[in-house]
């Protein structure tokens, strides 16, 4: 699969991306595998050399001076990653290492991007552990990533995650600012092929329908619209909010998307 031939931003209906088969370190435009080698990840094997070597001839920081951010949705997919550092000015050169996650799983956020597509956010599941992508940032890698995250905060996981036998702490995800989507049991619903669960939300919804369209490539075009989106947002706001703690809520409830 080529992991680089399209993304979320121009091609929404791809949400999450083109997601790694395995752990790996994106360096610009390529994807380096990674194989551990029984210590920490810095001694894995990136090709001939440890990934410690790798960062340390590119002169990068290494993963001991590296943030962890387990990434649900589309920071998951190398290209996404890829435009969003390039579009502030910082190299993509990111170790990415399968980790297990307890207590999250991909969830959907009760908003739509700018983009088009309705993104993920973390679902807390106590009891489950899930594997998701870890991904290994510097400061400045960091920064710029929260900035393209306006809709979520960046906040601790509430356990340690395992990384090649490792527990590993601190670990961060973007937990989403305006709450989680739910079927129509008021179950959160999980994260799964964007057309199939764009459709799923129309195929319930002749609200929705009358909105956006009665295809997941209607809905795309429609909430293009600024004032489309907001509709749809007000409408999720309403209608299928679920999983929230009492104080998400409320904030959920006043603070609109930014456009994003």
């Amino acid at each position: 699969m080529e992991l680089f031939a399209d993304d979320p931003m121009s091609c929404p209906l791809t949400y999450p991306g083109r997601i790694p088969a395995g752990s790996g370190v994106l360096l610009d435009d390529a994807y380096v595998p990674l194989r551990a080698a029984g210590g920490p990840p810095g001694e894995w094997r990136a090709g001939e050399e440890t990934l410690g070597a790798l960062l340390a001839r590119l002169e990068c920081h290494p993963p001991a001076a590296r943030h962890l951010v387990v990434a649900v949705g589309s920071n998951a997919a190398p290209s996404q990653l890829r435009r969003k550092f390039l579009d502030h000015g910082v190299r993509p050169v990111v170790p990415m290492t399968l980790a297990d996650a307890p207590g999250i799983a991909p969830g959907v956020s009760a908003h739509v991007s700018r983009w088009g597509y309705v993104p993920a956010a973390p679902l807390e599941t106590p009891g489950e552990t899930s594997t998701l992508y870890a991904l290994w940032l510097d400061e400045r890698q960091l920064a710029a990533l929260d900035l393209t995250e306006p809709n979520y905060r960046r906040k601790p996981l509430e356990h340690p995650v395992i990384i090649g036998g490792e527990r590993l702490a601190p670990a961060f995800a973007y937990e989403g600012r305006h709450g989680l989507l739910a079927d129509a049991a008021g179950r959160p619903l999980r994260l799964g092929p964007q057309r199939a669960l764009i459709q799923s939300l129309l195929d319930d919804s002749p609200a929705l329908r009358h909105l956006c369209g009665d295809t997941p490539d209607a809905f795309v075009g429609n909430v293009g619209d600024e004032s489309v989106r907001a509709a749809v947002f007000r409408f999720f706001q309403a209608e299928r909010r679920a999983g929230h703690r009492p104080e998400q809520s409320r904030r959920a409830a006043k603070v609109e998307p930014r456009d994003r």
